[in-house]
């Protein structure tokens, strides 16, 4: 198995991740890709206006919470 050592200079994050070349050049172009915006329709606008207003509040569930209500279990 190969040993990689980096020099803490070069370390400006805590984390590092190491991935194949090919996989970081497919990641820069999703990255530069151009990402279409969508109307939001008034239902979905009321929606969001409402969940945030809720959030503000908190006024909502844990993933917890929610699983019991939902009788999923753990």
């Amino acid at each position: 198995m190969a040993t990689l050592t980096i020099p803490k200079n070069l370390l400006r994050e805590e984390d590092l991740v190491v991935i194949p070349k090919s996989e970081y050049k497919s990641l820069l172009q999703i990255r530069t890709k151009k990402i279409e915006e969508v109307e939001m329709t008034s239902i979905t606008k009321k929606a969001l206006m409402s969940a945030r207003k809720n959030l503000s509040k908190n006024k909502f569930l844990n993933i917890g919470e929610l699983r019991h209500k939902l009788g999923i279990a753990h």
